[in-house]
């Protein structure tokens, strides 16, 4: 095993002992792997290369403060790629499976999660590819299904820090009857473009708008949208071409159990300026505040221009306890590697 210096990790990857693989044929998946090697050999003619079939999925395992290492939330990861692989016509991975094969690979690298204490996790990467030829546009007859591990640390490291956004008016994320709501892969090759031009620009976000009328507000590029309102409202957006973040789903049952109102609505751009804090979120950092959006080159203030507004801090910190095991764990999402 490597000398880790766990406080300077990053969000990269990073090799571990074995990822775990299983492949789909003839109508049923194998009993899966575990591999050493993290390159595979993969067929000329593979829908996945060709065309697109391939889907992903995002979740953490955490040392708790108990000691005990677990997994967030797993089987609704299991849920949205079995939507992705339903619209994409791959072979779906049973939940029972999909949260197995996680504990397995987390168990087989148990030293290369962060420890207690030091603000880093276990990024967990399943992924779901048609690996079998087909030169015709057709789905394949062969699924391959892997989930890599890797450990990552802190993405804030003092505090949560407020970002600046930009709208792209030139570009897209998702079409309206598209694939926006799923985790297929394309959606991210799609985004990769205005991306760079938006760091480049000096702007580490960039928020999309709705592909018909460029009025409503649809998600961050990696991120949901969620703001709180003076009145101290939770509010998010309703779309049928967002993906929809586990993570703002955590934040949603959270804030309710909290007591702090929740609406999920049609947002127009319009009402960015009247909300008291917003924030992009996902598994990767749980809350990014935003500060200020810029469209057409004019700035709106969405929120403190340091730090983070109260209501999300809270959350923020709330999220952060469930899955450290320093909270109460009421509605069982830490599922634990044995």
């Amino acid at each position: 095993m490597k000398n880790i210096d766990w406080k300077s990790l990053g969000f990269s990857y990073m090799d571990a002992n074995c990822h775990i693989r299983y492949v789909w044929k003839d109508g049923k998946w194998d009993a899966g792997e575990l591999v050493q090697s993290p390159y595979m050999p993969i067929h000329i003619a593979a829908t996945a290369l060709h065309y697109g079939q391939a889907a992903f999925e995002g979740l953490k395992a955490f040392c708790r403060k108990d000691g005990q290492v677990s997994l967030f939330r797993p089987a609704e990861n299991a849920k949205r790629m079995a939507a992705t692989a339903r619209r994409t016509c791959m072979a779906e991975v049973p939940e029972a499976m999909f949260v197995d094969a996680c504990q397995r690979v987390v168990k087989a690298n148990l030293e290369f999660v962060p420890p207690y204490g030091t603000g880093g996790s276990m990024y967990v990467r399943p992924l779901l590819f048609g690996s079998g030829a087909q030169i015709g546009v057709a789905p394949a007859d062969e699924y391959t299904f892997l989930v890599l591990v890797t450990p990552v640390g802190a993405y804030y490291k003092g505090g949560l820090q407020a970002v600046k956004a930009i709208v792209l008016d030139d570009y897209d994320r998702a079409a309206p009857l598209g694939t926006g709501h799923i985790k297929v892969a394309g959606n991210y090759a799609v985004s990769l473009y205005p991306h760079l031009q938006a760091k480049h620009a000096g702007y580490p976000v960039e928020l999309y708008l709705d592909a018909r009328e460029h009025k409503w507000i649809e998600e961050f590029a990696t991120s949901n949208f969620l703001a709180v309102t003076k009145d101290g409202t939770y509010v998010t957006v309703k779309s049928g071409s967002i993906l929809p973040s586990i993570t703002n789903l955590s934040l949603r049952e959270i804030a309710q159990d909290l007591g702090i109102p929740v609406e999920v609505r049609p947002i127009a751009f319009d009402e960015v300026t009247t909300f008291a804090e917003v924030a992009a979120c996902g598994t990767a950092v749980v809350i990014t505040p935003v500060c200020q959006i810029e469209r057409a080159g004019q700035v709106y203030k969405t929120g403190p221009e340091t730090g983070c507004g109260p209501v999300l801090e809270r959350l923020y910190k709330a999220v952060q306890g469930i899955q450290y095991g320093e909270l109460p764990d009421t509605h069982g999402w830490n599922v634990e590697v044995k």
